[in-house]
């Protein structure tokens, strides 16, 4: 039960720039790719994938897209 909230709650921590940067990871774009299609700066396409990262507690961007995949925090539908 612990583990079911701690995951809630990582997904929650989550920012919707996050959550957007993060679906355009799983699709397999890169940096610049992400930074132009958002119309932000590569940089700050860096922050929010660290950021990912850190409350997901993944240690590469794949793991961190199949991770939010697993628990349904983004769809490659959307």
């Amino acid at each position: 039960m612990a583990s079911l909230l701690a995951e809630r709650s990582s997904h929650r921590s989550l920012t919707t720039r996050e959550i957007e940067v993060l679906r355009l990871v799983a699709r397999g774009l890169g940096n610049k790719e992400i930074g132009s299609t958002l119309n932000i700066a590569e940089v700050t396409v860096k922050l929010h994938v660290s950021h990912v990262l850190e409350k997901l507690n993944a240690k590469d961007r794949t793991e961190a897209a199949t991770a939010a995949l697993q628990k349904g925090i983004i769809s490659l539908d959307q």
